[in-house]
């Protein structure tokens, strides 16, 4: 299994370990945070460490997946950010979720720009996707200034969304 380990100015993106489950768990519980995910509900503290087995899983299949960012400065896991890419789906994703008290620093899209960066230089990628829910208009905000525009429409769990995507080119690193 890949180990890329990518450091931005104050963030780093790593594996996941079990040490991150009491961090994940409060995060994947928080309704503000799973609003848009997974059904929009929270997650129970079993469901969010077969979560984390999930993408390390997704790692061992694919050779990429979703990272367990860091913060630089404390230490603490701020989220999860990364390339998402599982049967069915419409192409490579990039997604991020962050712990709520995170939010507003400017970290999802610090953490994306460098996600997407890896899919295009690391995994030969002409393009990536993220799929957002409409009423989502954070995530919609982070897309926007990562280049990514709305291209079409889908569906995850039987919730409509839309598909933003940015190709190399356009892409400002």
């Amino acid at each position: 299994m890949v180990n890329d380990v990518i450091e931005t100015r104050r963030l780093v993106l790593r594996m996941f370990e079990e040490s991150d489950t009491d961090a994940y768990a409060e995060m994947v519980s928080d309704p503000e945070v799973m609003r848009f995910l997974g059904g929009g509900k929270p997650v129970p503290r079993a469901e969010a460490w077969r979560n984390m087995a999930m993408m390390l899983g997704h790692w061992h299949l694919r050779g990429y997946g979703m990272w367990a960012v860091e913060e630089q400065a404390s230490g603490e896991m701020v989220g999860r950010v990364g390339c998402w890419n599982p049967e069915g789906w419409p192409g490579l994703e990039v997604g991020w979720t962050l712990r709520r008290r995170f939010w507003g620093r400017g970290y999802a899209t610090e953490a994306a720009r460098a996600s997407i960066n890896y899919a295009f230089e690391s995994l030969g990628q002409t393009r990536v996707i993220s799929l957002i829910a409409p009423d989502n208009v954070n995530s919609i905000r982070v897309a926007g200034r990562l280049g990514e525009k709305p291209v079409g429409e889908w569906e995850v769990s039987g919730t409509k969304v839309i598909i933003y995507a940015v190709g190399r080119e356009e892409f400002e690193r």
